[in-house]
């Protein structure tokens, strides 16, 4: 970036964009072509993206260093239409000379490519899922794309972006028992709405967002897309440092010299949240932002409880859930899934003892997968059933039948949830006597 171009002030997201395109500067509202550092598609995106390059007649992808494809959504195949898919996404990878993560291999993408050190700080990854604002977490700027526009990034290595303005996220404050970085994005998503955050950037900074964990920031940007964001982004310190410390870099990116907003850049809107006074919430049907505390969601009933995804199938989020599980069991009328985000994590787990837990409570343990996340497969539920599920949406019909309901919790409520067969507050279960 020239020298001139720095001395202005910016946004973190102003930075990355302006690091990654050929423009004199940059301001909301601009449309700039954006240079990829990584071009990601999964089983579901990636053979919609494959038929608009044939039709584009594209032969070969701009760099497949910089191209990874993840089979995670309807692994492992459901029926043979789904392994058509997987079967595909294989065989064009291997065509292509580009990164492959087969079933078994990977996990889900998102958790997956920070793992394999796919995502560096100043990075910008174009993405054919929604939910690739989850890199923002190690201060990339990742951003969902539909499969034409995924296609178009495979054959030129660059999509337009129209430069969104940022919402400045403060957390003041110390998180109280059971909260997680879950609760912390429900609560920006329950005070902007699901559609608050449109065309712009959410930028979580303060006390609050430096201490957490970088699985709890994966929790916090994955959803920043429910709040309508383009992506959402922590600023890269030494927490991601240490994170990123001993990982082999996959890409070598541009990244800006200075991975924070400067002081007098101009933002949109700042948003304040006391840590101290929030307790665990939970996102009631049929949107994100039916954001309530805990206590006005006591005695919910619940079937299903679903812990994993994308935004919360982390250690973190496996170890909080054996701390509830662990002594006690499933409730009779109720039935638990638990699914870690990566093979590493998996292992990990299994290292742990944390499986062995899960399955003693009766819970169910699966392989990596999106799964029922998004109402593939592997506990999809029925008409007039309800779910606790640490997943990130829960729109009509999103989990199986359009006559269920998905409730959104942290992995401590969830899981107690699991024990009670209702909703309640952690405490109260570990305050009770074994099972």
């Amino acid at each position: 970036m020239h020298t001139w171009r720095r001395s202005l002030a910016h946004t973190l997201a102003e930075k990355i964009l302006l690091a990654h395109t050929d423009a004199d500067d940059v301001a909301p509202g601009d449309v700039v072509m954006v240079r990829c550092d990584v071009v990601m598609a999964n089983d579901v995106s990636g053979p919609i993206a494959f038929r608009a390059l044939e039709k584009m007649g594209v032969q070969r992808v701009f760099d497949p260093g910089r191209v990874v494809m993840v089979a995670d959504h309807f692994a492992p195949a459901k029926d043979a239409r789904s392994a058509e898919l997987q079967r595909r996404l294989k065989q064009w990878s291997e065509a292509q000379g580009v990164t492959f993560y087969d079933q078994g291999r990977g996990g889900i993408e998102h958790t997956l490519l920070c793992e394999e050190g796919w995502i560096r700080p100043g990075s910008v990854i174009a993405g054919g899922d929604s939910h690739t604002c989850t890199y923002g977490a190690l201060g990339a700027f990742g951003t969902g794309l539909g499969s034409t526009d995924i296609a178009a990034c495979l054959a030129l290595g660059e999509f337009w972006q129209a430069v969104p303005s940022t919402i400045r996220v403060e957390f003041t404050g110390d998180k109280q028992p059971f909260v997680t970085g879950k609760d912390l994005i429900l609560a920006v998503i329950g005070r902007i709405g699901v559609g608050g955050a449109t065309n712009a950037v959410l930028e979580f900074a303060g006390e609050g967002a430096r201490a957490l964990s970088v699985d709890e920031r994966l929790a916090v940007s994955n959803m920043a897309v429910e709040a309508g964001a383009e992506t959402g982004l922590f600023p890269a310190d030494q927490t991601v440092a240490d994170y990123l410390h001993g990982r082999e870099s996959r890409v070598q990116g541009t990244v800006p010299g200075d991975l924070a907003s400067d002081d007098d850049a101009a933002f949109a809107r700042t948003l304040a949240i006391d840590l101290a006074g929030l307790e665990p919430l939970v996102a009631l049907p049929h949107l994100p932002g039916n954001v309530v505390p805990i206590a006005e969601a006591i005695g919910t009933r619940v079937d299903q409880v679903y812990i994993g995804n994308c935004s919360n199938g982390t250690m973190t989020d496996l170890r909080q859930t054996a701390e509830i599980l662990r002594g006690r069991r499933v409730h009779p009328d109720c039935r638990a899934i638990v699914v870690p985000a990566t093979q590493r994590i998996y292992r990990e787990a299994m290292r742990e003892g944390l499986l062995d837990v899960f399955v003693e409570a009766g819970a169910s343990v699966s392989t990596p997968t999106c799964g029922a996340c998004f109402g593939g497969h592997m506990g999809v539920l029925a008409a007039g059933e309800r779910a606790v599920a640490t997943t990130n949406r829960n729109f009509r019909g999103r989990m199986g039948s359009p006559d269920a309901e998905v409730c959104l919790a942290n992995a401590y409520v969830a899981a107690a949830a699991a024990v009670a067969g209702e909703i309640v507050h952690p405490a109260d279960v570990l305050a009770g006597a074994p099972a």
